[in-house]
């Protein structure tokens, strides 16, 4: 499989040839599978206080031939609070209580990682790698132009460190339609502590081979996210299992398949 390879001004420098990983099939349901699997390592547990519900001077006395057992009162024998003068107040601890015990409390011992084999999603990896050359699964979402996937640019796009630069980089080769579309967030509504959260949509994923100075240019551009080879996930490639424009380096596109080879979950 051929790609052309841009220059940083957005001509044709030449042909390359791709690794074979860029003509799998698009596996949606390992993409999903494994989607799910980094979404679930970034779950906090949660858990209720032991003491939540009992901090109260509640006791139970329904039990018979016990002295204020409470019987034939006209009252449910319920835990209640002991008030002064040996009176008997609200009911306290049973969950069905104002103020009582939780009834089905979050446990801090429940399993919130799901575990994916690692072959299995060395498989997805490849597999979302792969979903970045289809056209028709790319323009269902992104606006592009009549470039040939994956756009693939010589390696000085690494060294990019301003991001002025970087923007009519990404502009030459044919992009900034569908950077203009993430520049407007999405305002979340609902709670106040929710509300007016701002969001991008996801747009171009640059891919370098190693860090460089080309993702301090790239974080400040709506929608645009910077990553390496050694640290590629499946949902930076598609995210929602739906394939975005990625924009490869030259030296990422050759060292893919030894990244792919230490990829883990």
């Amino acid at each position: 499989m051929d790609a052309n390879l841009y220059q940083l001004d957005g001509k044709v420098a030449k042909k390359i040839e791709l690794p074979s990983l860029f003509s799998h099939d698009f596996r949606i349901d390992l993409v999903r599978r494994a989607i799910l699997a980094e979404q679930s390592l970034r779950y906090q547990p949660q858990s209720h206080s032991l003491m939540a519900g009992l901090n109260t001077s509640a006791l139970y006395v329904g039990e018979y031939g016990v002295y204020r057992a409470g019987r034939h009162t006209g009252q449910a024998i319920r835990p209640r609070q002991k008030l002064a003068g040996g009176g008997m107040g609200e009911v306290r601890r049973i969950p069905s209580a104002k103020k009582g015990r939780r009834a089905h409390p979050h446990k801090i011992e429940k399993i919130l990682i799901e575990k994916m084999n690692a072959t299995e999603y060395r498989k997805a990896l490849e597999s979302a790698i792969a979903s970045t050359s289809m056209g028709t699964l790319v323009k269902a979402k992104h606006i592009i132009k009549d470039q040939t996937l994956p756009i693939v640019v010589e390696d000085k796009i690494e060294h990019v460190e301003s991001t002025k630069d970087l923007m009519k980089i990404l502009e030459a080769l044919g992009l900034s339609a569908d950077l203009e579309k993430s520049h407007d967030p999405k305002l979340r509504s609902g709670l106040r502590r929710y509300a007016h959260r701002r969001k991008f949509r996801n747009s171009v994923l640059i891919v370098v081979k190693d860090k460089s100075k080309v993702e301090r240019a790239g974080r400040n551009i709506p929608g645009v996210d910077v990553r390496s080879i050694s640290d590629l996930k499946v949902e930076y490639l598609v995210p929602g299992a739906q394939p975005r424009i990625s924009v490869w380096s030259e030296g990422a596109v050759s060292g893919i398949q030894e990244a792919i080879k230490k990829a883990k979950l």
